[in-house]
């Protein structure tokens, strides 16, 4: 049911804060869950929407995204910290979350995407039977 991430990401932040990388990672990104909902949300500032491919294959959902550099010809460029080019992030899904469902938006530079999860995976009353009901399987078998 929960999502995992690439680790190597983990290990990549922990290095940037211990030696004080001054980029911050590209393609930041959020994720929870509300009910039957999973919510995952990229940071894509200035990124125009139709660079923006989401894909599903089996439980691998990847997000590639390109962001132009700003730099013109024939300009002299003081500070570059804003990262430009291509940029793609994967997430590994739970076999309990819906990927025929997935629904994609892109709003003031955040992806947002919406993946339901599957009905056979929500919690379900189970009925409790009495004693009584065994004895009548014994009797009949």
């Amino acid at each position: 049911m929960l999502m995992r991430t690439d680790p190597f990401r983990e290990l990549d932040r922990l290095t940037q804060q211990v030696l004080g990388g001054g980029r911050p990672s590209v393609m930041p990104m959020d994720a929870f869950r509300k009910g039957d909902q999973f919510y995952v949300y990229f940071d894509l500032p200035g990124v125009d929407r139709d660079s923006i491919e989401v894909t599903v294959e089996k439980n691998v959902l990847t997000v590639k995204a390109e962001r132009p550099a700003t730099g013109e010809d024939g300009v002299e460029t003081i500070v570059a910290e804003l990262p430009s080019g291509t940029f793609t992030r994967q997430l590994f899904l739970g076999d309990t979350l819906d990927t025929e469902r997935i629904q994609a938006d892109y709003h003031d530079g955040v992806l947002a995407l919406t993946i339901p999860v599957q009905e056979a995976a929500k919690p379900r009353r189970v009925a409790v039977t009495s004693g009584d009901r065994q004895k009548e399987l014994a009797a009949v078998s």
